[in-house]
């Protein structure tokens, strides 16, 4: 469900190249007074946070897991996240993993991660003398073409965008919380988390109460998957993701993680982890802890193992936990990079090729539907009917490995991201220099 993650060295005459927009954003430089107004510039590879890129490029792998099961369009499915109900072996542990660490999970790690390079982006701007009016109305742009980039993406490809999910928040945290105090931003994260917590236990009694039907709400989800005419599968993707576009938001999962993403960015807990070490540690052990022993009783009444409670009454205490656990990866994402400065390990090729994919983590989540949707779904080769549970989350696999493989191609020949690319010329054109 905007984060959003130059390219090399190689690139010429980046003193004076724009401002770069991934999922992400970058660096921050110490404020200088006297420092003019100047052109807006990228930041160079060399001064770009490891943690932010390198999250990116390998949590791509679990967005393309977490969207992989709503091609098996023609699976009779459970409670739990569009997971058949039905497999072998191999399903079960697949669901199961999924279930887990994946599911509820990954888009409040890039929400933490869109806010932290709103963030970075703005104080960096302001330390550069911009004026802070320019640079919210910088910000102001770049959301609202990310807005326009999902509605485009839900219509063409894939009704579960999140680009346009991310750009909305945008619009509506920014003004609000941007400048305010840590102490303002606590305030309101503790207070978005007790109200979490109490939708949580509402939705617990409701669904020990009520069961709805999960296989009339799969096949809702899925209706634009299963169309066969692509016209009409469009006609029905982009109001299925204007639901989507408000959930997000209301769900409060997104702007709880936005707001924390936005107060660690002020402390450069991912530039700086080597300052940051133990609260970084607890962070990431007690998130993805809560996170995961949810995961697990969820995974283990999937496949049958358990029967404590009804499947639809963990839904919403799987859901509220991604929060814990989607900020616990970022963090731990935070001291595998102080890991490797340390051993300075940064020139490895797993390590170079997945913050290549991860300076392009637009292009290759928009990637992922260029394959999931033509190929799996049914206006497409409708070869998602012939998949289960394991062998599509093989085809998730070696789908992000191919980004991986072309993001590495690119990085090595200095060519950024085509998606990054376009959204950084519509946000800074008409910009003031």
């Amino acid at each position: 469900m905007a984060a959003l993650p130059v390219t090399g060295a190689r690139e010429r005459g980046c003193h004076h190249a724009r401002e770069r927009f991934d999922l992400e954003s970058t660096t921050m430089t110490l404020h200088r007074p006297d420092t003019p107004a100047t052109a807006v510039r990228s930041t160079p590879v060399a001064e770009r946070a490891l943690a932010p890129d390198l999250a990116r490029g390998t949590m791509l792998l679990l967005i393309a897991l977490a969207h992989v099961p709503w091609f098996l369009y023609e699976t009779p499915v459970g409670a739990t996240m569009l997971h058949p109900i039905e497999g072998g072996i191999a399903d079960r542990i697949a669901q199961a993993l999924t279930v887990i660490i994946v599911d509820a999970r990954t888009h409040t790690m890039f929400g933490f991660l869109f806010a932290y390079g709103v963030g970075q982006l703005y104080v960096r701007q302001t330390s550069r003398g911009t004026d802070p009016r320019d640079a919210r109305r910088l910000l102001r742009r770049r959301h609202l073409w990310m807005l326009v980039f999902g509605a485009v993406h839900a219509t063409l490809l894939w009704q579960g965008d999140i680009i346009g999910v991310y750009g909305l928040i945008g619009l509506i945290m920014v003004p609000l919380f941007l400048g305010r105090t840590d102490r303002t931003l606590r305030i309101w994260i503790i207070c978005l988390l007790v109200v979490g917590a109490l939708i949580t236990l509402a939705s617990t009694i409701a669904g020990m109460t009520q069961t709805p039907d999960a296989a009339v709400t799969a096949d809702l989800q899925r209706l634009s998957i299963a169309e066969t005419d692509y016209v009409d599968s469009a006609a029905i993707r982009f109001p299925t993701w204007l639901v989507t576009l408000f959930s997000g938001l209301f769900t409060l999962a997104l702007p709880t993680a936005f707001l924390i993403g936005m107060l660690a960015a002020r402390h450069r807990l991912l530039e700086e982890p080597a300052r940051h070490l133990s609260l970084l540690r607890r962070v990431a052990f007690l998130g993805i802890l809560v996170g995961w022993t949810t995961g697990v009783v969820q995974a283990l009444q999937h496949v049958g193992v358990l029967d404590v409670l009804p499947p639809t009454a963990l839904g919403g205490a799987h859901f509220y936990t991604g929060i814990f656990a989607g900020v616990g990866y970022a963090a731990l994402f935070g001291l595998i990079a102080h890991r490797i400065d340390t051993r300075r390990t940064r020139e490895a090729l797993p390590v170079r090729a997945l913050v290549a994919l991860g300076r392009r983590s637009l292009s290759g989540y928009l990637a992922q539907s260029l394959v999931f949707a033509p190929f799996l779904a049914a206006w497409g080769l409708g070869l998602g009917v012939h998949l289960s549970s394991w062998s599509a989350a093989l085809v998730a696999v070696a789908t992000w490995l191919c980004t991986v493989v072309l993001a590495f191609w690119m990085d090595r020949a200095g060519v950024r991201g085509p998606a990054e690319t376009l959204l950084r010329r519509l946000t800074y054109r008409g910009a003031r220099s």
